[in-house]
């Protein structure tokens, strides 16, 4: 029997950190990466209703499947649109006309929900050893723990105000450190009047209907790349990053659930959706709470604030991406500090997969970007082949952790 406690067991105040993991994690999202939609959908030509109708059915379909995986597994199941794969379109939308791009992200979903069932993935996933997997995310993060500090030299009265505060709130008050630097910052910027709101307008969002159409071309040149670059960007890393915090839901129904709902919102605007990575780890470790069992909270709480964007079409979005963008960058870096010092501690554990582990980091903190692939991919594989010569073999199925199986997992297992 699992020892996940029922909801009605959970007391407010251990609402307050999973929630507010939740919200970070959001405006990260939203602050940081949703600008390559609109970037996209301008070189698409897209109206402003279509435009609308694209964040509509991504938020709405990012929000639902994170609560639903969350309040089934009990686990924070975090999801969130491809970014990578935005990012590609912002290219490929300038020469595929958008009902054939609809119909390329159709067979995309479909071909995850298919892999979902085929139950591949998660067999894959297990043949990971924990240290090449703590290797590998501990390098996708650097970069974010990095960015933190990086604001000092732009804007270093922001930056430096919520590091000092993260270091003396972690000294006095380690539980509310999180918590207190995001209320911190948001006083200050709203006190200094650095959050320019006087272009955003309250308006529902509307759902555009598009008939998908389908030709070769577009199945090659984004369909293929689509799934490929969400695979390897999104979902690999996305699973690591739950195996690293000690969640064990399988990567199966994830993909199978997400992938049904990039299928249904596909028509509407959205391109794909699918587990998060980076804003999964603000919320997967003990920053969002100190007992793992509660953090499936933050999932919800997720899931409910992308339904509200949703609903409110690009209104919430600009007003998440009118924040400064040192504030987005130092507030995700300081949220992931622990994640990357316990994704280190766990690469280095184990003293015979120590080097394949430090080369695995390496080469994802490199950001290796080959043949439209991002590093996350090329970092595991030159791990992978490292720990292979190293120790003679290729990996072995790693062994079932010790920590009971959910529910969720005996359903779908």
């Amino acid at each position: 029997m699992s020892s996940v406690p029922s909801p009605s067991s959970i007391r407010w105040n251990d609402l307050i950190h999973p929630v507010v993991a939740g919200l970070i994690s959001v405006i990260v999202n939203y602050g940081g990466t949703f600008i390559l939609v609109f970037q996209a959908a301008k070189v698409a030509g897209l109206s402003p209703e279509l435009t609308a109708s694209w964040v509509w059915s991504i938020s709405i379909g990012v929000g639902v499947t994170g609560i639903i995986l969350s309040w089934i597994s009990r686990e924070p199941i975090i999801t969130a649109w491809s970014t990578p794969a935005a990012a590609f379109l912002v290219t490929a939308l300038a020469t595929t006309p958008y009902a054939e791009a609809v119909g390329a992200y159709l067979i995309s979903a479909a071909a995850f929900v298919v892999l979902g069932l085929s139950g591949w993935f998660e067999r894959v996933i297990r043949l990971i050893p924990p240290g090449v997997a703590a290797g590998l995310l501990a390098g996708i993060l650097l970069q974010f723990g990095i960015g933190a500090f990086d604001g000092m030299s732009v804007d270093p009265l922001l930056a430096g105000l919520l590091i000092v505060a993260y270091v003396v709130l972690k000294r006095f008050s380690a539980r509310y450190a999180i918590v207190g630097i995001l209320v911190m910052g948001l006083a200050f910027l709203l006190l200094l009047d650095r959050v320019d709101l006087s272009g955003v307008s309250l308006e529902l969002a509307a759902p555009a209907f598009t008939m998908p159409a389908f030709s070769v071309n577009a199945v090659l040149s984004v369909a293929l790349p689509l799934f490929l670059i969400t695979l390897t960007g999104q979902y690999m890393p996305g699973m690591l990053v739950l195996r690293n915090d000690g969640f064990k839901t399988s990567a199966n129904p994830i993909v199978t659930i997400t992938g049904l709902g990039s299928l249904l919102m596909a028509p509407f605007g959205s391109h794909a959706f699918n587990i998060a990575a980076i804003t999964a780890a603000i919320c997967t470790g003990r920053e969002a709470h100190e007992d793992p069992s509660r953090r499936w909270v933050a999932g919800i709480a997720a899931g409910v604030l992308y339904i509200l964007v949703g609903v409110f079409g690009v209104t919430l979005a600009a007003v998440f991406m009118a924040f400064p963008a040192t504030f987005i960058t130092t507030l995700a870096g300081l949220a992931l500090l622990g994640t990357i010092g316990g994704s280190l501690a766990g690469a280095m554990a184990d003293a015979r997969t120590r080097e394949a582990s430090l080369i695995t980091f390496l080469a994802a903190a490199a950001n290796i970007t080959l043949l439209g692939i991002g590093g996350a991919f090329w970092g595991l594989v030159i791990g992978l082949a490292a720990y292979a010569v190293l120790n003679g073999r290729l990996p072995q199925r790693a062994q079932e952790s010790a920590v009971a199986p959910t529910s969720f997992n005996k359903r779908v297992n």
